[in-house]
């Protein structure tokens, strides 16, 4: 199973996660590196986890409209530098509070990062129209579709139903379990909610699960739970994983 790290962005800083509480988030103190710098940051968590794939969210984007494109920009080129080949290059899946494709295409053209180097995430508490996905999808941006929930409910945005839980024949080819209560928390992760989203997506969609990994052991559960790859961020800035790449993949 993959370990993907995650890298939460606020006000220029990186900062912890915790429980989705994201008016109390505050820049990042980390044993993997002595700064919040995201760019720095960014690094020692691909470093510790030997990931090829970050999962970036601009919580200013998502809580209030505030989108943080010049950090984002960069990322991309200091993570892919003109040097790097195909081979080494870091992929970022990014989560920007995107309501739909034309606000989605805009933030990326913005950013201004190779097609490829970003992938946009959807969060059902800010999609306003599955339509988005399809749009992505014929773009050739390969959309990942972020189930949220808190408190055992869903979330969705505000004028539109929750249906989008429940209709799996909305969902792209990626789908994130993503418990907002477990991130951050040390709870362990929410495999009844992940179980229970796979079974909906069938066996043709690849399911992310998100949030809750305290330990090895928590990865080792999750991975026989069927997961393919997890976002994990607190356990690998507080040490709680094996320093080794290897030993987290």
């Amino acid at each position: 199973m993959r370990v993907i790290p995650v890298l939460d962005l606020l006000d220029g800083h990186a900062v912890r996660a915790i429980r989705g509480d994201r008016a109390n988030y505050r820049p990042i103190q980390s044993s993997l590196c002595a700064t919040s710098e995201p760019l720095a940051v960014a690094r020692a968590l691909l470093e510790a986890s030997g990931a090829d794939t970050l999962y970036v969210a601009d919580l200013g984007a998502i809580v209030a409209q505030h989108a943080d494109t010049s950090t984002l920009a960069a990322l991309c080129s200091g993570l892919n530098p003109p040097s790097s080949t195909p081979r080494h290059s870091i992929q970022i899946w990014l989560d920007a509070g995107f309501a739909d494709y034309t606000s989605m295409h805009a933030h990326l053209m913005r950013i201004g990062a190779p097609r490829g180097a970003l992938v946009p995430v959807f969060g059902s508490e800010t999609l306003r129209t599955p339509d988005a996905l399809r749009e992505a999808e014929r773009a050739g941006y390969q959309p990942i579709l972020s189930l949220d929930r808190r408190a055992g409910r869903p979330l969705h945005a505000p004028g539109t139903a929750a249906t989008l839980h429940d209709t799996p024949a909305w969902w792209p080819a990626r789908v994130i379990a993503m418990t907002l209560d477990r991130v951050g928390a040390y709870e362990g992760p929410d495999l009844a909610t992940f179980n229970a989203l796979r079974e909906r997506a069938g066996g043709e969609r690849i399911v992310i699960g998100a949030g809750g990994i305290r330990h090895r052991a928590d990865l080792d559960a999750a991975a026989q739970s069927g997961a393919q790859a997890w976002l994990v961020g607190s356990a690998l800035h507080d040490g709680k994983l094996a320093a080794s790449p290897h030993a987290v993949r």
